[in-house]
């Protein structure tokens, strides 16, 4: 990732989506030449001068200390995750030499075991490409479609831009596919250094030009909490609550659970999810008994 032109982009992105009106601003008229605010107006409402924010637009965000930040992400009305992710690209620019490249987190047998305990909750850890690390039984079975695909981490992001059965899985597709992007925009403003989430990106990029269009947008998201809605090829419509929770002992993981409204039919379609999940279990056992026995002296 280039993180001078991210840099660019993703101010001017957002100055250009806030009115002078929606910041406060009086205008008397006239044609402007810019869609949003100007810079001059983003530095007075920022309280530096035209040509210090000028130089931050252009991406160098060298120096810049944490109070300024503060002001432009009030001037330009920035939302937490927006915030975030302007504190991130300062973070990289001001990092000095490259970091050593580490190797991707791996899940604890712990959270495996809590995983397993959640008998009753679909649960999944996802990383910051989005692949699904490790999974229960009742996750495996909500994202069946997901893991459809033969291709092992099984990934979201992919399954949302290459697989067509991801539009009648997700109702709501175009929404779908706009959170995908900004986790992706988000965990890649963290770590710019990160091969496989670039490689992942440069993939998506190439091949679908529906990710291209909403990467070019630079939009971000925490996506922490939150309603889901599926349409799984067993149960039919269910809609889910989710939280997605960081693993503090496995930094870039989290653990992301559902859970439906009491007493609604969603429940309900949990509860046959469960049932077909159990399904699957003795298929699973009959064919390793029936390898067993195939290969029996």
């Amino acid at each position: 990732m280039h993180s001078k032109a991210d840099v660019r982009e993703f101010l001017s992105s957002r100055r250009a989506r806030i009115t002078p009106e929606q910041a406060g601003m009086t205008t008397y008229g006239g044609k402007r030449r810019v869609p949003g605010l100007r810079r001059e107006e983003v530095a007075m409402l920022a309280g530096v001068s035209t040509e210090y924010y000028a130089r931050l637009e252009r991406g160098n965000l060298r120096g810049v200390s944490e109070s300024v930040l503060d002001s432009i992400s009030r001037a330009l009305q920035l939302d937490e995750a927006e915030r975030t992710h302007l504190f991130d690209l300062a973070r990289i620019a001001n990092a000095g030499a490259r970091p050593r490249r580490k190797p991707h987190p791996r899940v604890t047998p712990t959270v495996q075991r809590i995983l397993e305990g959640m008998a009753s909750t679909p649960a999944f850890v996802q990383n910051g490409c989005l692949d699904i690390v490790a999974f229960n039984r009742l996750g495996y079975a909500l994202y069946s479609e997901v893991f459809e695909e033969p291709a092992r981490p099984a990934n979201f992001a992919r399954f949302a831009f290459f697989n067509p059965r991801s539009h009648d899985f997700y109702p709501d597709w175009d929404g779908a596919a706009n959170t995908t992007v900004a986790q992706l925009r988000t965990a890649v403003g963290r770590d710019p250094y990160d091969k496989a989430l670039t490689d992942l990106i440069g993939e998506l990029c190439t091949r679908s030009e529906e990710f291209r269009s909403r990467w070019a947008a630079h939009d971000v998201r925490l996506h922490q909490s939150g309603l889901k809605h599926f349409h799984h090829p067993v149960i039919g419509a269910i809609h889910l609550a989710f939280e997605a929770m960081e693993l503090a002992a496995n930094p870039g993981l989290k653990l992301i659970a559902y859970s439906p409204e009491p007493g609604t039919a969603s429940e309900d379609a949990l509860n046959l999810l469960a049932s077909w999940a159990a399904t699957l279990d003795r298929e699973d056992h009959a064919a390793v008994d029936r390898s067993e026995d195939t290969h029996a002296p």
